[in-house]
């Protein structure tokens, strides 16, 4: 840890840093954990430290979620594009099944606010990735065009996607009103809502970090919390008791939401989540 971080930390804190360690997690940047010195020199609290550059979304993203929702998130002490000052959510639990049921009322009460178009009204990103938002009237358009078409875009022009791949998803795009379905309302979602986003404390969740909002579909949201295994069967159940599913999204819609982040993850890596890609390709396209 530099001199001059030392010195904005105490700054922004008004206490001098005691100690500091690396954590993990840092898509962006490096991230410590700084223990505070209090007035009396002893230890006095901690806080989480996020260096950038390119940290301005998330510090805006955060401090949307507090006001206009009650998903629990750190509480910002300082936000700019190079430094992040966040509380540190002591956490290290796992999402057992009432941990899961918590989850799905939090994003369930997410769900509930809601906007006039699809979109919100700034760019936001996802991990690294710029995420547009251009306020659209139809989700089918936004899906479309600013989700599976910009992110298959965004791997083929960093060569991680064919062009053969492209065409493919070209033509699937073209008929997606087959399958997915125009919401009552956009609703607000976390948008990165998986297991290393959430933060556990006992059998509660504790915060919800890096997010990347927009309001969507909430069907998006909940296929994505399927992609790594971050949520079963008591998050579901909890979840359709205050806001159903409607038919058919185990059996076609979750799969076709799933391409955007498994195209996030083309991008940034490549590798496998190609290979996820194509399957799903198969069986919508041939």
């Amino acid at each position: 840890m530099t001199a001059a971080l030392s010195a904005l930390v105490e700054r922004y804190t008004g206490r001098r840093v005691a100690a500091s360690r690396p954590m993990s997690g840092g898509c962006v940047g490096q991230v410590l954990l700084l223990t505070l010195a209090d007035h009396k020199g002893q230890m006095g609290g901690q806080v989480v430290a996020k260096l950038g550059p390119g940290l301005e979304p998330e510090g805006w993203m955060l401090r949307y979620l507090a006001s206009h929702s009650r998903l629990p998130v750190p509480t910002l002490v300082h936000a700019d594009d190079d430094l992040l000052l966040m509380e540190y959510v002591d956490s290290g639990g796992v999402l057992t099944a009432s941990s899961q049921a918590h989850a799905a009322d939090l994003l369930a009460h997410l769900h509930g606010v809601t906007w006039h178009d699809f979109g919100l009204e700034r760019d936001t990103v996802i991990g690294a990735l710029p995420q547009p938002n251009p306020p659209t009237p139809r989700w089918l358009d936004f899906y479309r065009d600013h989700r599976l078409l910009h992110m298959a875009g965004e791997a083929l022009k960093a060569g991680r996607l064919p062009a053969a791949t492209m065409v493919r998803i070209e033509t699937l795009a073209a008929r997606l009103g087959r399958w997915l379905e125009e919401p009552a309302q956009p609703s607000l979602l976390h948008g990165d809502a998986w297991t290393g986003n959430i933060l556990v404390r006992g059998d509660r969740v504790g915060a919800f970090i890096d997010p990347a909002l927009y309001y969507g579909h909430p069907e998006i949201e909940l296929a994505f919390g399927t992609m790594f295994g971050t949520f079963g069967d008591p998050f579901f159940r909890r979840y359709e008791e205050m806001r159903p599913l409607a038919p058919g999204f185990w059996e076609a819609r979750r799969d076709l939401y799933l391409l955007y982040p498994l195209l996030v993850h083309v991008r940034l890596f490549g590798g496998s989540y190609l290979g996820g890609v194509e399957t799903t390709l198969d069986r919508f396209v041939g």
